[in-house]
This record gives C-alpha cells, structure tokens and sequence, in this order.
C-alpha cells in the first residue's frame, strides 16, 4: 500500500510559506560563527586591559560596563540606518563585511599593535568604542538573515540550530586554542605575547567564516525582501517612533526582552575567563578541562539542537521554551547541591563522581541548547508579529530594539564577574589556574556560574506566562501577513497600470 507523502506547512496550515535552501541557512548562520570568534576574544579582554594598558581589576570592569551601554546606545541609529537604506547589490553583504572590517581592525589595534606600548587607558577606550560601532553593524544585519530567508514555522527554527551550531562549536574550537594550544606557550599566563598572538589567529580565521555568510545571502538579499505592507511611502519609512511603539505596544516582545536580558546576564558571567579560571582551573585542577568539557558537548549538543528544532517547529517557540526551560532549572540546581556536597577537587580523582558530574553537565548543555534554538524562533515570530501590528518589516529594528536593553542589562556581567572575584580578594591581580582554591572562592564560582542562570531561567517562566504568540497564533500571523501582502502588491499594480 502506497503511502501518503507528508503534508507540507503551507498545505497543513494553509499559508504559503517562503522557504531557503539548507545550504544558504547553513552559510548564512556562519555571520555568528565569525561573530562568536570576537566574542571569545572580548572575553579576554580583561586580561588585556591588566596585562596590556595597565588597567587596574575593578576599573576594568568598569570601563567594560560603559562601554556595553554605549553598545546598547548606538544599536538603535544603526538600525534606522540599516532600514532605510536599499543598495541594488544587497544591504545584508554591505553591514556585514562592513562590520567585520572595522571590529577586525580595531581588535589589531588592541591586541597587537597597541598592546604594552604605554598607550594606556584612554586609547583603549576609544578604540574599544569603535570595535562596539562595527560590532554591533555586523551583528545587526547578521541577525537579520533568519527571519529574511524563510517563515516556514518548521523550516524557522533550522536558521537557529545552524546559529547554535556556530554559537557554541566555535567557541569550544577557539577556546582551546587559546588555553590548550597559545597558554601553555606562554608559561600558563595570560601574557601580552600570548593575547597578541591569539588575536591574529582569530581575526584570519573569522574572515572565511564572513566570506562565506556572504555567499548564503546572496540570494535573498534584494530590496523586495525588506518591503513594507504600507503602499505609502512616507507612512512605510522606519523612525525613532516606530522604535518606541515597538517597545511600549508589543507585548510579546516586552516578554521576549525580559526572557532574552536575564538569560543573557547569566551566560555573560559564566562565559568571562576569570570565571573560567575560578571553575575548572581552581576548584577542579585542570584548567584546559572546562575548553576540552566544551568541545565534548559539541555533538551531544547539536542532536539536541536538531531535536529542539523538530520540537519547536511542531510545538511552537513558546511551548519549547517553557518546557526546556523547566529541564535546565532542574539540572542546574542539581548540579549545584551537587558540588556543595562532594569536595570538588576530589571529583577528577573519582570515576563515578566525574561521570556523574559530565553527564548531568552535558546534559543541562544540551537542555540550554533546545531553549536557544526556540529563542531564536521567537525573535523571528515578533518580528512577523510586528509585520502584522504595524505593516512595518523591521527585523533591523527588532534587533537594535532588543539590543539596547539587551546590552544595557548584560553590560552588567563583565562589572558582576571582576567585582564578584574582587569581593574575594583578587583587588590588583587577576586569578590564575596556579591559585589554591577556597570557600570563597567555592560559593562564589558556584553562584556566578550556576546561580545568575538559575535566576535568569526563573524569569523566563514568569515572562512566558503572558506571551501569546503560541503556534496557533502564529499561524493566523501568517494568514494576516499574507492577505495584506497580497492586497498591497494589487494596489501597487492598479497605480502602476493608471495613465499618467
């Protein structure tokens, strides 16, 4: 008995959805695996200010606080900058590369030509200011590729495991370059040498990924992609208002925020190297074990990826992250009590504590994976939201919207992480693997890097409670979309068609 082929989303949900090859999803997402290679690089950069400018521990944090404000700040002129302008070869490639070069420029200019040569504070500062400004062009128009490229509700959450994908492999892969391969050459310390010769490295490395998100653009980045509903093109042009009803009237993306922010604080905390240190280098003796634990996770992590996928496309982005989130609560607090109740230092030594201590590790890393794979569904699900709210497209707008609270709120962590180390006694130098571990030092690690995630999932649960935009609902988004495109290319065709 023959059977029956799959009915497709558009033929279930009757809408007929935009879809994109897996090859162009799969390039495309590679924007953030160039992106992720400068965040491992910021994530040094306290180092840097100490060991390269001088910058005394607590100021670091500081001048890092700021600077993440000012990153907040200029996301939303960029954003309008970004709408508004429409090149004929495509505007995604232009912000993009554009981006990639002035963040790569000025990454040299710390890192290498500038570092340990007496600069000092200020330079620092104002080249820092100028990484954020190409930082923050490349990661606006790389974020604005998923909701470009298709709305498929089954196809949509494929754009985040590809971006998950990046988002943790590429970190995992240039971590241990920097701890397993560029430390150890220099004598186990965060040196200048040693952060100069990891710069290079990884500045090289992120302009083939870069390349190659350009390619998987191509195709889709046109000016019609970026249409508006509105036939009028005064009331279609994007403006400071349309920001701000954003976040005053969208409700589902007031939720988004709150959901997005405080998870954001947490991983921003966790993923600094000074809590690294503390972690795997102090309390469990090897610090190359928490880059090498990192890479391990990396298929474990992408099956659940794929799985989170099928989950969300099938369930919808609100019902996966309720759902996974619930799991990675759980897992954490148990890794908690866990390691408050054995000596961590013996866990290394022990078989069935380390298989216990991986296995529940691996498997929250796997749970946090599914949730960031129905995040990034849910951007693209306001971003429609708002198509439908406003007849505005604005997933430029979105992203900047979401970046200035994003970026003010996380802005915290790196201030949080050397504050925090500071409280327990590491005022004028930072940690080292070599450090003998403490209770201080315990408590503290332990609440910084499974604690602020408690928290932040804890938030998530209560934002969600209120987010309407459940796979039902999603789907009647579509159906509005749809029937007010249409309308709006018939009206566009009828005053074509008008003799002048």
């Amino acid at each position: 008995m023959a059977r029956n082929p799959k009915q497709t989303a558009s033929e279930a949900d009757g809408v007929t959805y935009r879809r994109a090859k897996t090859w162009e999803i799969a390039f495309s997402q590679m924007n953030n695996g160039s992106a992720m290679i400068f965040y491992v690089l910021v994530g040094l950069m306290s180092y840097l200010q100490n060991a390269g400018y001088g910058i005394a521990v607590a100021a670091a944090g500081l001048i890092l606080t700021l600077t993440r404000v000012f990153d907040g700040l200029i996301d939303p002129l960029l954003a309008l900058l970004i709408e508004k302008v429409n090149f004929r070869f495509g505007k995604l490639r232009f912000f993009m590369l554009g981006g990639w070069l002035i963040r790569s420029l000025a990454i040299l200019m710390l890192f290498v030509w500038g570092s340990d040569t007496g600069l000092g504070a200020v330079f620092f500062i104002a080249i820092y200011v100028v990484y954020i400004i190409g930082s923050s062009m490349n990661d606006i128009a790389g974020q604005m590729t998923g909701p470009v490229l298709t709305n498929d509700p089954r196809q949509r959450p494929t754009v985040q495991v590809w971006s998950t994908v990046y988002a943790y492999f590429v970190p995992a892969i240039f971590s241990i370059l920097s701890t397993v391969v560029f430390l150890p050459r220099h004598g186990n310390q965060f040196t200048v040498e040693m952060l100069s010769e990891t710069a290079l490295t990884y500045v090289a490395c992120s302009l083939v990924f870069q390349i190659l998100a350009c390619i998987g653009v191509a195709r889709i980045d046109k000016p019609e992609n970026f249409a508006h509903l509105e036939v009028d093109r005064a009331k279609a042009d994007v403006s400071m208002r349309d920001m701000w009803n954003l976040l005053t009237k969208n409700g589902p993306f007031q939720r988004y925020l709150i959901s997005g922010a405080s998870d954001k604080l947490a991983q921003v905390v966790k993923s600094q190297a000074v809590i690294g240190t503390l972690m795997w280098g102090i309390l469990l003796g090897n610090m190359q074990l928490g880059s090498v634990l990192g890479l391990i996770a990396i298929l474990p992590g992408i099956v659940f990826a794929i799985f989170g996928a099928r989950y969300t496309g099938k369930h919808g982005s609100k019902a996966a992250t309720v759902t996974w989130t619930w799991i990675c609560l759980i897992l954490a607090v148990l890794l908690t009590v866990f390691c408050l109740v054995v000596d961590m230092g013996s866990i290394l030594g022990n078989l069935a504590l380390t298989i216990g201590f991986f296995l529940v590790y691996l498997l929250l890393n796997g749970a946090s994976m599914v949730v960031t794979v129905a995040s990034g569904a849910m951007r693209a699900d306001v971003i429609d939201y708002e198509l439908d709210r406003s007849g505005k497209f604005l997933p430029a707008t979105v992203t900047a919207t979401y970046n200035i609270v994003d970026q003010i709120i996380s802005s915290l962590g790196a201030a949080l992480a050397l504050g925090a180390v500071a409280l327990i006694g590491f005022t004028t130098v930072m940690p080292q693997p070599t450090d003998s571990p403490s209770t201080p030092i315990l408590v503290m690690s332990l609440l910084l890097f499974f604690g602020l995630p408690i928290l932040g999932w804890a938030c998530t649960l209560i934002a969600m409670r209120g987010y309407k935009l459940d796979r039902i609902e999603m789907i009647e988004v579509q159906k509005r979309v749809g029937e007010r495109k249409a309308a709006s290319q018939g009206a566009e065709a009828e005053g074509e068609a008008v003799p002048a």
